[in-house]
């Protein structure tokens, strides 16, 4: 029996990082004051944005409405998700991966309870390119463990055996 341990402690991991990181910008360098610190110009910047919508601020300035309607959307994605690695017990792999989704989902559905907006505050330009969106940790867990569960996720492992043994 495979254990889901995996996926479990990397939710964990990556939902802990992600709020020690936003409590450590946000509220002790007091990035929601000061708006904009300088880390290594033009590489990193700490750039405050709230963002009510989705990526790169869609469906922002809809109201508390669609605040309670992303949160919900979230936790469905997330269900989902456990659900899928319940049912289908995949490798660890995979599981790494449904762990860096739930993970960063579950940072940013607090982000919205708390502060009604989703905490963004990592900027990267380069090379001239002045980037005017900012992300979070939990953004890059949930592209990281999006990416993984794309390219890892395949067949789930019942489904392998029972070609194997048809062919």
């Amino acid at each position: 029996m495979v254990s889901l341990a995996p996926m479990t402690r990397t939710a964990i991991a990556v939902f802990v990082i992600d709020q020690i990181v936003k409590i450590w910008v946000v509220q002790l360098l007091d990035l929601k004051t000061v708006g904009t610190i300088l880390v290594a110009p033009p590489f990193l910047i700490l750039r405050m944005a709230w963002n009510e919508g989705i990526n790169f601020g869609l469906f922002s300035g809809a109201g508390d409405v669609m605040r309670w309607v992303l949160i919900a959307l979230a936790l469905a994605i997330s269900a989902w998700i456990v659900i899928w690695m319940r049912r289908d017990r995949p490798g660890p792999s995979v599981q790494i991966s449904a762990g860096f989704v739930l993970g960063g989902a579950i940072g940013n559905i607090i982000d919205r309870l708390i502060y009604g907006a989703v905490a963004d505050f990592l900027n990267m330009s380069c090379c001239g390119f002045e980037n005017p969106w900012s992300f979070n940790v939990a953004d890059i867990a949930i592209f990281v463990g999006a990416f993984g569960l794309i390219i890892l996720a395949g067949d789930p492992p019942k489904d392998r055996d029972a070609k194997a043994k048809a062919g």
